[in-house]
């Protein structure tokens, strides 16, 4: 006869006991769980109202290539991933070798590819950088950084020129979100993440470098901090990048169009022009457009001065962040879209334990802390919203060669080249018109690397050192029409000497030539 085991009333009330203590755990957490989805909910609606009411100010997109990219998402969702490029025939992007060295980030767009460009491309440029606010917070959150939601509110109020590159339909936005994705699994010993991160960086934008660099700042803090020495961080990290590199679906041209890329600006080889954002600001300008990221980092610094404690690597992680990046920000100004976000960060890492300490403090200093960071960030963050919203209103009318690109669409044969005098002028023509091709865009360096006498043709021309120059537009780069904006007047005064070439177009914009026999 099997014998049947009868708990004693201690024991049975001591497992109701343990099972009421679960519970109670279960409903805590949940009740956690629910607290914080609500709060980063919270703050992703104000992120996205604040992204919002800059980028709808005015029915220009920020810059200039935001008008390629959601243009090449709409042909790549219609096409394929991997369309044809036939745009760029005389440069290192021509047809047998084009690499989009943005895929990923042109994938990610293809949702914002239906209907309006326009509106999609500023849909996009509110989405993804309210979810890159919101990985900001994630992170301080994951570092126990008291106040975390308010210091992330900062990121609307560091800098007018930070808020304005982030509404830029470009990949900056999403470059900050994969680096703030990684330093939160560094931070959190969650290295092997950095792997598929690395591999997806690669393919998103040629920023991946970064990476190594966010990475390695930890490896070094914690080991001049900590003296604990652990390079797996950067073993995964570097395993993604050479992953990402050659698991592409463009290998290996990638790896050529990465050099003629990056040399030009790394090397400063080449004297072309290659557009504003690759040189500095002026230091007042820097001062006038982020002078509040400039004080964060300021206000980090006056923190581990009064702070009794050691500081702590991932502290030291950010701090070595914060001068890396403020230090290529004083090299080129595109790098303004990092510099403010992680001396943010480590302001708000460097007075955490100062924070602990006056919080733990009876009285009501402690309970008023909220109250005075508060004070502190709204000004800010409204005058800094204000400015962004500004500067994207003082932007280039999104209309500009809209009308010319129709008159080409529908008066010149599928396929004909365009020579035009502006190599960024490609973007918003592009836009606006794939039925033609066009001698250069996105950078010079592109057609100077693929054919340096050709680049050095071009420019003599654009600027009216070349008279009649119907045949060597003809004959060198096998056009038929040429499109000027109004200010290239030494070239308009050259076409306009030319027999062979007859002004067949003009508007408020733009002048469009025929080369006729």
């Amino acid at each position: 006869m099997r014998s049947v085991f009868i708990p004693s009333p201690g024991e049975g009330l001591r497992a109701m006991s343990r099972i009421a203590t679960v519970q109670q755990a279960v409903r805590q957490r949940l009740r956690f769980n629910l607290s914080t989805l609500l709060l980063g909910a919270a703050l992703w609606s104000i992120f996205m109202a604040g992204l919002a009411f800059i980028q709808f100010s005015t029915p220009n997109l920020a810059g200039n290539d935001g008008y390629y990219h959601i243009k090449l998402a709409q042909v790549m969702r219609e096409t394929g991933l991997r369309p044809a490029f036939p745009w760029l025939p005389l440069t290192v992007l021509n047809a047998e070798r084009y690499v989009d060295h943005h895929w990923l980030y042109h994938v990610l767009l293809m949702p914002f590819t239906f209907g309006d460009l326009r509106l999609g491309a500023k849909w996009a440029s509110v989405v993804l950088p309210s979810l890159t606010f919101l990985a900001g917070w994630w992170l301080l959150r994951g570092q126990r950084v008291p106040l975390a939601a308010l210091w992330a509110l900062g990121f609307l109020a560091v800098s007018e020129a930070f808020l304005y590159r982030m509404s830029m339909p470009r990949a900056q936005a999403a470059s900050l979100l994969f680096l703030l994705l990684a330093l939160h699994c560094t931070l959190s010993g969650r290295e092997r993440w950095l792997l598929p991160l690395g591999w997806l960086y690669v393919w998103l934008y040629n920023a991946f470098p970064l990476l190594l660099v966010v990475v390695g700042a930890h490896v070094a803090a914690r080991w001049l901090l900590a003296g604990r020495l652990n390079i797996k961080p950067l073993l995964y990290a570097g395993l993604g990048i050479v992953l990402g590199l050659i698991v592409n679906p463009y290998f290996p041209d990638n790896l050529v169009f990465i050099y003629h890329h990056l040399s030009p600006k790394l090397t400063e080889a080449t004297a072309t022009s290659v557009g504003r954002e690759w040189y500095p600001y002026q230091t007042w300008t820097l001062v006038e457009n982020s002078g509040p990221a400039l004080i964060v980092f300021v206000l980090g610094m006056l923190a581990l001065g009064l702070s009794p404690r050691r500081m702590e690597a991932d502290t030291g992680t950010l701090f070595i962040l914060a001068i890396v990046f403020g230090a290529m920000l004083f090299k080129s100004r595109r790098f303004i879209e990092y510099y403010p976000a992680f001396a943010l960060l480590f302001c708000a890492l460097a007075w955490r334990p100062l924070i602990e300490e006056w919080r733990a403090r009876p009285g009501i200093a402690a309970k008023s802390i909220p109250a005075v960071l508060a004070l502190v960030l709204l000004p800010s963050l409204f005058l800094t919203l204000q400015k962004a919203q500004e500067s994207l209103q003082n932007t280039t009318s999104y209309a500009q060669y809209a009308e010319a690109s129709a008159w080409l669409e529908k008066n010149t044969p599928e396929g004909s080249r365009l020579f035009q005098t502006d190599w960024d002028d490609f973007t918003r023509l592009f836009f606006y018109n794939t039925h033609n091709t066009y001698t250069l865009g996105l950078d010079p360096t592109y057609m100077q690397r693929y054919d340096p006498q050709l680049y050095d043709t071009w420019v003599d021309i654009t600027q009216g050192r070349v008279e009649q120059p119907s045949q060597t537009i003809t004959e060198l780069f096998g056009a038929k029409y040429a499109l000027t904006d109004l200010g290239h007047t030494q070239f308009i005064k050259q076409a306009e000497a030319d027999p062979r070439m007859q002004e067949v177009y003009r508007d408020d914009d733009a002048a469009v030539f025929e080369i006729v026999y």
